[in-house]
């Protein structure tokens, strides 16, 4: 199983899930969340006085899949959130020991 966390430009969260929920993911966890990358902020102006603004609002969407779907996952996960800009974000992928679902102690991938 894998683990991927995504971090994406908060316009394209709803474009990212219906792409998803079209491939048969349902199971994520959708967080919001700041920092920066490579485009380390950028500068506003507030009553006349500029500021620089340096953790921008992003969301992180987190999901663990099954190893044969891991391809088409970040297929669909890069597409739906491509822009072509700085800031468009990054995909970690971690591989998972185990999963176990509460409610009935399945494990594994019987338990996503």
């Amino acid at each position: 199983m894998k683990k991927i966390e995504a971090i994406i430009q908060p316009h394209k969260l709803e474009e990212v899930k219906e792409a998803l929920k079209a491939i048969g993911i349902d199971g994520m966890t959708i967080t919001e969340v700041r920092g920066h990358g490579r485009q380390k902020g950028h500068k506003e102006i507030y009553r006349g006085m500029e500021y620089q603004v340096d953790l921008l609002p992003k969301i992180k969407v987190e999901m663990v899949i099954p190893d044969a779907r891991y391809d088409e996952v970040v297929k669909t996960l890069v597409a739906s959130a491509h822009t072509g800009k700085i800031g468009d974000g990054k995909i970690f992928v971690f591989d998972v020991a185990e999963a176990i679902r509460i409610r009935n102690d399945d494990r594994g991938e019987s338990a996503l």
